[in-house]
């Protein structure tokens, strides 16, 4: 932005020279790249900020020097001699879109007489690098460079009607820009228009077809406010960049487009014109100030120093502001409508902060009060799940959480699935109750990448109505499958089974201090019959493991065997874990011995030591399942476990025959229990 020192005085009394006024701008933000004579004046060239529409203009830059200067802005007069002839009578002017144009004003010029401007208005033009072209149009861009706002200059004659409409472009609708260029307009383009076709594109540029020229002598002058947004579009799309649409698209004053009318008919009745009587002003909508409160205190946190509580109400009177002292601490201001810039009472610390000084605000970090954040163990217990199953040798995978009602009823969960209101697709319709169809599809895609072992975990959510209320919970999936590490040319390809994958929920629940957990047979429609176990703990079911339908690894294209699980987070997180424990390490050895039983190949381990565990067996420290075999010798429908017991006394030697009479009591009551009978040589 050019600014002249000479021009700026017709707005404020200036008592610095030159040098000192650049300072004075450049403290303000208002950087100064280059200082320069034009024709005996000094014109700045000053860097604005990209939000700051108001100093886009000489009044705008006047305000912020005389409230830097504590200096008095100058209102000049624009007086108006009007001939009894009412502007509406003249023109009609209708505004139809008032969302793009809120509010539009318009005068008359009769009679005016075409030619050069006066020598002082091109003095001033040249000084802000624009070219005189004659009086009329100079004084259009006179008004732009002084205050900022755009406005624009019709041939009241060239005008079909005379009538002036605000309104979308009509498609098909073209118009000759000024320069000659014809563009394409779309019903996007809110443009200004005669009685026939339209004559300007709103807050960009004027039609060739209305422009003043040597024979133009009455004149109908545009003041108007667009909205920003509108004008961008529009000026994105035909590539047009022009003076005004660079004011209109940061924001112009609504308050300001009667005033910029009256300057312009006053210029132009001074160089000899009529001016009608009256400006049209379509204002539908007034402009409501926004009002920002403004704290002492908050002054002080941002900027670390006490600012003068007077200064600051004559700082903001100075800039425009009205308001008014709430109490001894805080401030209300109503910001002016110039000042598009300003929202929040941060805006306000920075209008004091760049006229109380930067170079007078210290150099330290203001102390900040920090809220500490609450705990949250979930999270926590979500972060280790995480760790411990990466070190397990699976990998987080995220999946959609949408699905289809065909995949939906292949888990059988009885849950009620929400239906998405606008999905994306009908394979997006549901919202997923089940990990399970997110984690097959990883393990297709993957193994037709020719991935040997897929071995990964999601924690997500899953959605289904309950009680017509719509719930939302956490979950854990897992699935692996194939090859279990890196191939190794010293020992064969080890795959994954069943009991990696229960390893691992053991593990995990271990790991959490959900104990104590068992596992017990059950169905489930996921899972194959004779493969799959319910995860209990604490009395309630947390999840599902086992070895995944052939028929439903048919659906996702899968060939090999896949084996997963499924447990409710949001179940198994809510209940709380065993503490810790401390338990030092014994400093005296144990009797180990390995028992050989033969029972039922129908009875799990699991059952056997949950039955050993409610002996409460003195000195037993552990029971561990070391070997399993069957044989056509040992009888149909039996099996061979042999049992590890580990014995220790914490504060002694165990002697043998302690040892025996614990061996005698789980022999007996295994028999009983389970009519397990010790397998010949199977004690040692």
């Amino acid at each position: 932005m050019r600014i002249s020192y000479a021009w700026l005085q017709d707005f404020i009394e200036l008592k610095i020279t030159p040098a000192e006024l650049a300072e004075v701008l450049n403290r303000l933000g208002l950087m100064v790249e280059k200082v320069e004579e034009v024709e005996g004046d000094v014109v700045f060239e000053v860097e604005t900020y990209a939000n700051r529409p108001d100093t886009l203009g000489h009044l705008g830059m006047a305000r912020e020097i005389a409230a830097a200067l504590g200096e008095k802005l100058r209102q000049k007069p624009w007086p108006v001699k009007e001939i009894p002839l009412p502007t509406k009578s003249v023109v009609n002017v209708e505004v139809l879109d008032s969302q793009l144009c809120p509010r539009y004003c318009g005068a008359v010029v009769k009679e005016v007489k075409v030619g050069p401007s006066p020598s002082w208005l091109q003095r001033r033009l040249v000084a802000v690098g624009l070219r005189p072209i004659n009086n009329v149009v100079d004084v259009t861009n006179y008004v732009l460079m002084a205050t900022g706002h755009p406005i624009h200059a019709f041939d009241l004659h060239r005008l079909a009607g005379p009538r002036i409409v605000v309104r979308r472009a009509k498609k098909g609708e073209t118009l000759r820009i000024l320069g000659g260029q014809l563009i394409e307009l779309s019903p996007d383009n809110l443009v200004i228009a005669d009685e026939e076709k339209p004559v300007a594109l709103a807050g960009i540029i004027g039609g060739e077809d209305s422009a003043v020229t040597e024979s133009t002598t009455d004149v109908f002058i545009e003041s108007a406010w667009f909205n920003p947004v509108s004008v961008r579009r529009t000026r994105q799309e035909k590539g047009l960049d022009t003076d005004a649409s660079y004011r209109f698209e940061r924001g112009a004053d609504i308050s300001f487009p009667p005033e910029a009318a009256c300057m312009a008919v006053s210029l132009l009745g001074e160089f000899g014109g009529k001016v009608t009587q009256g400006v049209v002003d379509i204002y539908s909508d007034p402009f409501k100030p926004r009002e920002v409160r403004l704290r002492l205190t908050r002054i002080r946190e941002l900027l670390g120093v006490e600012v003068d509580p007077d200064f600051v109400q004559s700082l903001f009177q100075a800039l425009g502001f009205e308001g008014r002292r709430l109490n001894q601490s805080s401030f209300l201001f109503q910001v002016p409508s110039f000042r598009v810039d300003i929202e929040r009472e941060v805006d306000l610390v920075e209008e004091v902060a760049r006229f109380y000084g930067y170079d007078r605000i210290p150099s330290i970090i203001p102390p900040l009060k920090v809220i500490e954040k609450a705990p949250n163990r979930q999270q926590a217990q979500v972060k280790k799940i995480r760790e411990i199953l990466f070190h397990q040798g699976f990998d987080e995978v995220l999946n959609f959480s949408f699905s289809d009602a065909q995949k939906e009823s292949l888990w059988s969960t009885g849950k009620q699935a929400i239906a998405l209101s606008n999905p994306l697709s009908s394979r997006n319709a549901l919202l997923r109750t089940s990990l399970m169809a997110g984690l097959l599809e990883t393990v297709s895609r993957n193994q037709k990448r020719g991935a040997a072992g897929v071995h990964i975990f999601e924690i997500g959510n899953i959605y289904y109505w309950e009680n017509d209320n719509p719930v939302e919970k956490l979950f854990l999936g897992l699935a692996t499958t194939g090859e279990v590490g890196s191939p190794h040319w010293s020992r064969p390809s080890e795959r994954t089974d069943f009991f990696h994958l229960k390893g691992t929920c053991e593990l995990l629940l271990t790991e959490l201090r959900y104990e104590p957990f068992a596992f017990r047979r059950a169905e489930h429609p996921v899972f194959e019959k004779d493969y799959c176990l319910a995860l209990e703990t604490k009395g309630d079911v947390v999840g599902y493991l086992g070895k995944v339908k052939p028929e439903i690894l048919a659906v996702f294209e899968i060939e090999e065997e896949v084996w997963a699980a499924e447990l409710n987070l949001a179940l198994l997180l809510g209940k709380q874990p065993r503490p810790l424990s401390y338990v030092p390490v014994s400093r005296f050895p144990a009797i180990v011995r390995d028992i050989s039983f033969i029972v039922s190949d129908q009875i799990p381990f699991e059952e056997i030591r949950h039955s050993l565990d409610s002996l409460n067996l003195p000195h037993l420290e552990s029971i561990e399942l070391v070997d399993r075999f069957t044989s056509s010798q040992l009888g149909e429908g039996q099996v061979s476990l042999t049992l590890r017991f580990t014995y220790r006394h914490p504060d002694r030697t165990l002697r043998t025959e302690e040892a025996d009479r614990l061996d005698s009591r789980i022999i007996t009551h295994l028999g009983s229990a389970f009519q397990a009978r010790l397998r010949e040589g199977g004690k040692n």
